[in-house]
Formats: structure tokens, C-alpha cells, sequence
């Protein structure tokens, strides 16, 4: 059974930076792509951010390219959210999922087979 923990989210002003950490426990030698995901409340969950499983392409959000990065561990299913010049629009809920299977649409959802219960960041103005 796969598990996906998230780690690293908590409070910051704006201008701040924060990263995030997930890792995808359970599927030893295997490769998935991994993304992220936000959902504030009242709204509908959205991509933020994605990389492939051999982390040669990363795909982002308009709304924080620029300012997000991320990356991965060349061995391991861990993937990190590298957040700058964070806005309290981007106060959310963030998910990690997993990709094991594919080939996967990486910003859209229904792609992903596992996920994280989510962390929450907070942008005070």
C-alpha cells in the first residue's frame, strides 16, 4: 500500500518562503511523477505543480511560475515545493499525489493514484 506524506507547511508573511517535502512510501523501484495540488476553502482543488518521473520537466501553475520551484530526488519518490515571494492568495490546503501509472496528464487530477491528506500554508498580509 502507497502512502504520500506531506511536510513543511505553516505560517509566513507576505514576501516569505516556505518548502514543502513529500514522499511516496510503498512502491520500492518504482518511478512515479509527482505533483502538487492547493485547495482553499470554498474552492475547487487546483495544480500547482508537477514534475516528470525522471524529473527532466517540471510544469506549473500561471499563477506561480516565477516564484515556485520544483524538484526531486534523483533515487527516490520525494519531491519538494520550493515556494517564494509567497501572496496571501496562495493560503491552501497543498497536496502531494503520485503518479504510478501512466502516461499521465500531470496537471490534472484524475492522473494521479495516490495522494497526501495535505498541508496547510498561511500568508498573513
Amino acid at each position: 500500500q502507497v502512502q504520500v506524506v506531506e511536510s513543511g507547511g505553516g505560517s509566513v508573511q507576505a514576501g516569505g518562503s516556505l518548502r514543502l517535502s513529500c514522499t511516496a512510501f510503498g512502491q520500492p523501484g518504482s518511478r512515479a511523477a509527482m505533483g502538487w495540488f492547493r485547495q482553499a476553502p470554498g474552492t475547487e482543488r487546483e495544480f500547482v505543480a508537477a514534475i516528470t518521473w525522471s524529473g527532466d520537466t517540471a510544469y506549473y501553475a500561471d499563477s506561480v511560475k516565477g516564484r515556485f520551484s520544483i524538484s526531486r530526488h534523483n533515487t527516490e519518490n520525494t519531491v519538494y515545493l520550493q515556494m517564494n515571494s509567497l501572496k496571501p492568495g496562495d493560503s491552501a490546503v497543498y497536496y502531494c499525489a503520485a503518479a504510478f501509472y501512466g502516461p499521465p496528464s500531470l496537471q490534472i487530477a484524475n492522473s494521479y493514484d495516490y495522494w497526501g491528506r495535505g498541508t496547510q500554508v498561511t500568508v498573513s498580509s
